[in-house]
C-alpha cells in the first residue's frame, strides 16, 4: 500500500552540547545545500532563541525570535541547549491518490533540546527539518521524570522578519479575496498559507502542517518591528506531554509556480496512512442533486452515467432545515423550502444509483454532526452511502480542531469519504486519513469570483492542498442569471479542474441536467480524471496567469488561464516522452463559434519539441487533451 521504495538514514555530523551563550549554535542545510537554517541565542540585548533562513547568499527570513508560551514560561531566558546529530532522510512513498504517484521525502533534521538553567531534564525540544523546498520546525514538550507535565499553551512568539519592500498576498478569511499588500496596515490577521514576494525576487509561503490537535495559526503584523510577521494562534491549548505543536513551514522558491509544484512538503510533514485497507476510497467527479426528489435523483443518476460522473450529492435540506437544532440527520425529512412535496425516497435513490454504478454523498451540518455523529455514521454505512460532506464546521479552537479530525477518523471506520466545507483549510491530514478527500476553504464558484482571484489561488490556497471549488459552467448572465453569475469565459471554466487539484471534483455546481444542449467541448470534462500520475507547473505569475499539465496514465491534460487581461503565451511540451507522437485537442474561446458557450475545438499533431502558441482572451483560458498516437 505505502511501502517505501527506498530508505536512507545517514548521520552527517555531531554538534557538541552547547551553552546558550554560543553564537551561532547550529546550522542545518537542505540536501542540495541551497537553503540554510541557523539558530543562535541572544540578539543584541534581547534574550532567547533566534533563527534565520537563507537561500544561497540571499536572505529569506532575517534573524527572528523563536518561542512558545506554556505554563507561564516563554522559553527566552537562562536556557541551556543541546543538539542531536544531524541526520539525512531520503524516502519515497506511494500515495493512495494525489497529484503524482510517487513522493520523495528528503530532508536533513536536527533536534535541539532546551532546558532552563539549573534543571536536569530538557523539557522543550525544537525539531528542525531542512528540505530543498523549504524549512519546517516544531516545538515538542518531552515527558519529565514524573510523567508530566500537563501543558497549558497560551501562544507562540514565533516571528518571521523580512527585508524591506516585501509584499504579502493577504486574505483575512479562508473564503475572502487575496490582496497584494506591503507588511503595513493590514486590516486583520491573514489566513494561511501566506504567500510573500521578496524584494530579492524570491517567493515564500508561510504555512502549517499536521495541525490536528492544536489551535489554528494565522499571521499578524508585529507591532514592535517593521517588516515583521508574528504567528497568532486562535486560543489556548491544553494537553499532556509528550506533545508537539504543528509544523511551522517556510517554503522557498525562485519561481512562483514552484510553490505549487513543491506542495508535497505539507503531506511529507504528516504521518503515513493509518487506514489498513483503503481500497474503498475512490476519487471522482460529483454533481449535486438540487430537487431533493426521487425522480430528480434518478434523472441525475442517468445523467451521471452518460457523463462519467462517479457520485451524486444530496445537499442541505434532505433531513430538514439544517440550522434547526431539532433537525434529525437519521431521518429523511425534506425541508419544504427546498421541495414542498417532500417526495424523496432516499433509500430508493441510493438503490437506483448503486445499480448504475454511482455512489451517493450526503450533506450534514455540524450541528447534527456534533449531536449525532456516533449514530449516523454506522447508519449511513448501512444505507450504502459513499461519503459525507461536513457543513458549517467550527474551525480554529483546540476543541473543535481535535473534534473535527477525530470525526474524520470515525468516518474511516465506517468506510465513509469526507468533504469538509466552509473555513477549514488542509494541513496534510489526508496523507494519514485519505478518506478526507477534499475541503473548501477557498473563494470558489459560490462567490462567483473574477479571473484575478482564480489566477491567485494556485500560488496561495492550493499550496496547502486540495480545494473544493464547486465548478459551474452554465450559470451565466446571457443564460438568465443577470445578478450573480460566472465572470469568466467558458474555456477558462473548462480549464479550471486541471489547474485546481481535488480528488473529489464537484462539477456543475449551480447547473442542472436540463441546462445542457450537447455542448461538444464538455467531452473534455467527461473524460477528465481527478487524480494524477504526474503534475508539471509550466509557467505562471501570481494574479496574472498559470499553465498546469497533469498526466493520468498515458494522457496529459493541460489547463491554462489568464486574469482579466488578454495575453499570448508560449507553452513548450517538453514534458512529453521524447520520440513519441501525440494528438492534441485544444478547447479555446472563439466568439465566432455559433454555440451558446463559444468554444472552438481544434486538433493537431505534437511532440516533445512542440511549443504551443496559446492566445487567451481577457478572463479566458484554454484546455488541452494530449493523447499518444497509436
Amino acid at each position: 500500500m505505502k511501502a517505501p521504495l527506498k530508505t536512507i538514514i545517514v548521520c552527517i555530523f555531531i554538534l557538541n552540547a552547547f551553552l546558550v551563550k554560543a553564537d551561532p549554535v547550529l546550522e542545518i542545510q537542505s540536501p542540495n545545500q541551497k537553503i540554510s537554517f541557523t539558530i543562535q541565542y541572544k540578539n543584541g540585548n534581547e534574550d532567547g532563541l533566534f533563527y534565520a533562513v537563507k537561500f544561497g547568499n540571499q536572505s529569506v527570513v532575517g534573524l527572528s525570535k523563536l518561542g512558545i508560551s506554556c505554563n507561564g514560561d516563554n522559553w527566552n531566558k537562562q536556557l541551556v541547549a543541546e543538539s542531536s546529530p544531524v541526520q539525512s532522510h531520503d524516502t519515497t512513498w506511494t500515495p493512495i491518490y494525489g497529484e503524482r504517484d510517487r513522493v520523495q521525502d528528503n530532508y536533513n533534521e536536527s533536534v535541539i533540546s532546551i532546558t532552563p538553567e539549573g534543571r536536569k531534564f530538557p523539557v522543550l525540544q525544537l525539531i528542525v527539518r531542512a528540505y530543498d523546498s523549504g524549512i519546517a520546525f516544531r516545538y515538542k514538550f518531552a515527558t519529565n521524570e514524573n510523567g508530566g507535565p500537563y501543558l497549558h499553551i497560551t501562544g507562540e512568539s514565533t516571528e518571521f522578519n523580512f527585508q524591506e519592500n516585501t509584499k504579502a498576498w493577504f486574505t483575512a478569511r479562508a473564503q475572502s479575496l487575496h490582496q497584494l499588500m506591503s507588511l503595513k496596515n493590514w486590516p486583520d490577521e491573514s489566513d494561511r498559507p501566506l504567500t510573500l514576494e521578496l524584494s530579492n525576487g524570491l517567493f515564500v509561503s508561510l504555512a502549517e502542517a499536521q495541525m490536528t490537535n492544536y489551535s489554528r495559526t494565522k499571521f499578524r503584523l508585529n507591532p514592535d518591528k517593521e517588516n515583521s510577521i508574528l504567528t497568532s494562534i486562535y486560543g489556548d491549548v491544553d494537553e499532556i506531554a509528550p506533545f508537539s505543536s504543528p509544523w511551522r513551514v517556510i517554503m522557498v522558491a525562485e519561481k512562483a509556480g514552484d510553490l505549487l509544484a513543491n506542495n508535497d512538503l505539507i503531506m511529507n510533514l504528516n504521518p503515513p496512512c493509518q487506514i489498513a485497507d483503503p481500497s474503498w476510497i475512490k476519487p471522482g467527479q460529483v454533481m449535486r442533486e438540487t430537487t431533493l426528489s426521487t425522480s430528480g435523483a434518478k434523472k441525475l443518476v442517468d445523467f451521471a452515467v452518460v457523463h462519467n460522473i462517479k457520485y451524486i450529492h444530496f445537499d442541505a435540506g434532505w433531513y430538514g432545515f439544517e440550522n434547526d437544532y431539532t433537525a434529525d440527520a437519521t431521518t429523511v425529512t425534506v425541508d419544504p423550502r427546498r421541495n414542498p412535496k417532500g417526495d424523496l425516497d432516499l433509500q430508493e435513490a441510493i438503490r437506483y444509483a448503486k445499480s448504475k454504478g454511482i455512489g451517493v454523498f450526503l450533506y450534514v451540518n455540524q450541528r447534527a454532526l456534533a449531536a449525532q455523529l456516533d449514530t449516523i455514521l454506522p447508519l449511513y454505512e448501512k444505507w450504502g452511502v459513499a461519503g459525507v460532506k461536513f457543513g458549517f464546521v467550527q474551525v480554529g479552537s483546540h476543541r473543535w480542531t481535535t473534534w473535527l479530525h477525530e470525526a474524520v477518523k470515525k468516518c474511516a471506520k465506517y468506510h465513509l469519504m469526507v468533504d469538509i466545507h466552509d473555513e477549514y483549510r488542509p494541513t496534510g491530514f489526508s496523507r494519514t486519513y485519505p478518506n478526507l478527500m477534499t475541503q473548501e476553504g477557498v473563494r470558489g464558484n459560490e462567490e462567483m469570483p473574477d479571473a484575478v482571484n482564480n489566477t491567485v489561488l494556485p500560488f496561495t490556497r492550493f499550496v496547502a492542498g486540495a480545494a473544493d471549488y464547486t465548478f459551474c459552467y452554465f450559470y451565466r448572465k446571457e443564460l438568465g442569471h443577470p445578478d450573480r453569475h460566472i465572470k469568466n469565459t467558458s474555456a477558462h471554466q473548462l480549464a479550471l479542474p486541471v489547474v485546481y487539484y481535488s480528488p473529489l471534483q464537484y462539477m456543475y455546481w449551480y447547473d442542472k441536467p436540463d441546462d445542457f444542449q450537447n455542448e461538444p467541448e464538455l467531452a473534455f470534462w467527461d473524460i477528465l480524471p481527478t487524480t494524477w500520475n504526474d503534475t508539471k507547473v509550466l509557467n505562471g505569475e501570481i494574479g496574472k496567469y498559470i499553465t498546469v499539465a497533469r498526466r493520468n496514465r498515458d494522457n496529459w491534460f493541460v489547463g491554462c488561464i489568464t486574469n482579466t487581461e488578454a495575453r499570448e503565451l508560449n507553452v513548450p511540451l517538453d514534458f512529453l516522452e521524447s520520440g513519441k507522437r501525440y494528438e492534441a485537442t485544444l478547447y479555446f474561446d472563439d466568439p465566432k463559434v455559433k454555440t451558446r458557450t463559444h468554444v472552438g475545438i481544434e486538433k493537431q499533431k505534437v511532440d516533445s519539441k512542440t511549443v504551443l502558441n496559446v492566445k487567451l482572451q481577457a478572463s479566458g483560458g484554454q484546455a488541452i487533451l494530449i493523447k499518444p498516437i497509436n
